[in-house]
């Protein structure tokens, strides 16, 4: 039995569209499943609670994700314990730095053949956030500044919708993240990983927490982050002037950046953040607030993912 949770709203409206014609395909190989749609933000992580909630060796749960990189971090948020789910996605997002970083088909048709196909599931890491009483799952990265800056402004602006119906959905971020860059005033911030390593900068433009290599639309600004080898990799972008800044993002495209005097990478199981200032926080490109501080780590459990 598949279990899918599909949000009829991604790519601007097109995914109830992409989802009908998945669901042909289903009928047609005669296999068994179940559809739940997502009606509001935070819906996905609910109704994943509820569909694994008796999940168990003897009752394992096949549970697969329909929409953007947004959905699939609701969809692991709800998941009580990984251990027994088995998890697979179909893009049908704008984004897709899921797919880049674990090498998925970007068309919804392929991605649903390979998640038919049988084929043997690999381990993914699956970090946690939390900030005060709360926590949540991610799959992709997490981040504070001009990064979260950027996700907050593009889930909003209404110019993602219009490009998006011509094609050039992914210019947004381009967009978007001249005009934070423009107006963002950078923070001190204090890192503290595993408890130890403590790492205090001065003008931080942005910190990211990464499962994979990519996220922000195909920043690749942890080249050497693994989704299953029980790190995180952390970017700090720091003591860079704006236009310095600016000349240092194209060639994120292509891993080049770590070149620059002010990018830092670390790697950790663990990490606590601390900014002076207030700012933008994001997990796999959706709000989670303005935060001065919160943590990551490493989830307890793996994910057994159809890759």
């Amino acid at each position: 039995m598949y279990y899918f949770i599909v949000n009829p709203n991604s790519r601007s409206g097109k995914g109830a569209l992409i989802w009908k014609g998945l669901e042909g395909i289903l009928n047609e190989r005669n296999i068994e499943y179940k559809t739940f749609f997502t009606e509001y933000r935070g819906h996905a992580v609910l109704l994943s609670e509820s569909i694994t909630s008796d999940a168990a060796p003897e009752n394992p749960v096949t549970l697969i994700a329909v929409g953007g990189d947004g959905t699939i971090q609701e969809v692991l948020s709800g998941v009580r314990d990984l251990s027994y789910i088995t998890f697979g996605y179909i893009p049908t997002g704008s984004g897709n730095d899921f797919c880049r970083g674990m090498k998925l088909p970007a068309e919804p048709g392929e991605a649903l053949d390979l998640i038919l196909s049988g084929c043997r599931p690999h381990p993914m890491d699956v970090p946690v956030l939390t900030c005060g009483t709360g926590s949540s799952h991610f799959a992709i990265s997490c981040g504070i500044g001009f990064d979260a800056g950027v996700c907050h402004e593009v889930s909003v602006t209404p110019m993602k919708k219009v490009l998006n119906r011509i094609g050039l959905g992914k210019l947004v971020y381009l967009f978007v993240a001249l005009k934070q860059l423009l107006f963002l005033k950078p923070s001190p911030m204090t890192l503290v990983m595993d408890d130890d390593n403590v790492q205090q900068f001065s003008k931080v433009y942005f910190t990211a927490v990464m499962n994979q290599k990519y996220e922000g639309g195909g920043f690749k600004f942890c080249p050497n982050a693994s989704p299953s080898d029980g790190y995180l990799d952390v970017i700090v972008v720091d003591s860079l002037s704006k236009p310095k800044v600016l000349c240092c993002l194209p060639t994120a495209f292509f891993g080049k950046h770590t070149i620059f005097h002010g990018i830092h990478i670390f790697r950790c199981k663990k990490i606590d953040i601390y900014s002076d200032l207030a700012l933008p926080v994001h997990k796999d490109g959706e709000s989670a607030g303005i935060l001065k501080e919160f943590s990551v780590s490493i989830g307890a459990a793996q994910v057994r993912m159809i890759s």
